[in-house]
């Protein structure tokens, strides 16, 4: 248990780190909806919860732990000084982007305008312009009712930015009764993810929640690359080498999975579901692996095919657990958030869904 749990610490460690963080400025006039944007896109009431911290005159960061994300809140659009504020907000964009670490820069712009103003001032017009320099920038429309062509006015005057958006945070009720729905917000987050760097991509799917496509996507390709791993792994023709090399990719794996759906990490919760599924519900998957380790005892072609049924058989078991983890936290998230999931319904669930794997396999 005691290795295992060195296991977990460390490979706990590592997904954190791959995971890493990303940045994104948000900027608009006073009164324009940034916060409420901002709570409806991002996991834990960010705007009213996360710890702000000033950096500038008119720039607060703010942050909250175990989000890996930053929002650069950027005020003073409306103001007078407002070439200062300009000149101020590009001296920090170019600092933070003079840093060796990429964590530091800030990888993306939102400059929001709300459609109920029907125009694009000056001073968002020139902050475009000055952050399309250092980074893709999205123009957001806010508070959005009847669009009467004002999008593709704003394209037009924002010629720098990669796209704009339309998007309405909460439900609202008009004065006539009519109920307006939040909208395009999954298209701002998918936006986002492709213009900011692949290196900040899992930071971003853990910190949003409105997209669970964006989660699947990145979890799929943890399973995928650990699969690959594992196979190699596998594939070494000594006897049970690859028993104990195993392990800790597949405990990443399951780390990494963790991290990208946005749950708070645990060591406790990690070791929980790894020590449980391993020694109950895995054992038929994980019986595969032995018997083709058994082969690599014969020598000569017998060794190589060993090999060969172990890298199969080794990248399957990976697969398994992973589309099994995969599986479980996406049911379980459709009507709960993720943080409001207990250890012991996700190792129920995790453990209902390998067991139906291992009866495939089987059959």
């Amino acid at each position: 248990m005691n290795n295992l749990t060195e296991i977990v610490k460390e490979q706990l460690e590592k997904a954190i780190k791959d995971r890493g963080e990303v940045n994104i400025l948000v900027a608009g006039k006073t009164g324009v909806g940034k916060s409420t944007l901002i709570n409806a896109v991002f996991q834990g009431n960010y705007a009213e919860t996360g710890q702000g911290k000033p950096v500038t005159q008119n720039t607060r960061k703010i942050t909250k732990e175990d989000i890996p994300l930053s929002i650069y809140d950027t005020r003073g659009l409306e103001l007078k000084e407002f070439k200062n504020n300009l000149k101020e907000i590009e001296d920090l964009v170019k600092e933070l982007k003079s840093d060796k670490d990429p964590k530091k820069h800030i990888h993306a712009a939102w400059i929001c305008i709300d459609e109920n103003s029907r125009r694009v001032e000056d001073a968002e017009i020139e902050l475009c312009e000055m952050l399309s320099n250092h980074m893709p920038v999205i123009g957001v429309i806010t508070k959005c009712i009847s669009d009467n062509d004002f999008r593709a006015e704003v394209q037009n005057i924002l010629v720098q930015s990669k796209n704009v958006v339309r998007t309405n945070s909460i439900s609202r009720i008009l004065d006539d009764g009519h109920v307006i729905q939040p909208t395009g917000l999954e298209n701002l987050v998918d936006l986002t993810m492709e213009v900011i760097p692949e290196g900040q991509q899992k930071a971003f799917a853990a910190a949003q929640k409105i997209s669970v496509k964006q989660k699947l996507n990145k979890a799929h390709g943890i399973v995928a690359a650990s699969a690959a791993s594992a196979a190699a792994t596998g594939a070494v023709p000594i006897p049970f080498s690859d028993a104990v090399a195993l392990v800790p990719i597949q405990v990443g794996m399951l780390a990494s999975i963790t991290a990208v759906f946005g749950m708070e990490i645990k060591k406790s919760f990690l070791a929980t579901l790894v020590s449980s599924t391993l020694t109950g519900a895995g054992a038929t998957l994980a019986g595969k692996t032995i018997v083709a380790n058994l082969l690599k005892f014969f020598p000569g072609a017998g060794s190589v095919a060993g090999g060969a049924i172990s890298a199969s058989t080794a990248a399957f078991l990976t697969t398994a657990f992973g589309e099994a983890y995969i599986g479980t936290l996406n049911h379980l998230t459709k009507n709960k958030n993720i943080n409001e999931i207990g250890t012991e319904e996700i190792i129920k669930e995790f453990k209902s869904r390998l067991k139906i794997r291992e009866q495939k396999a089987v059959n």
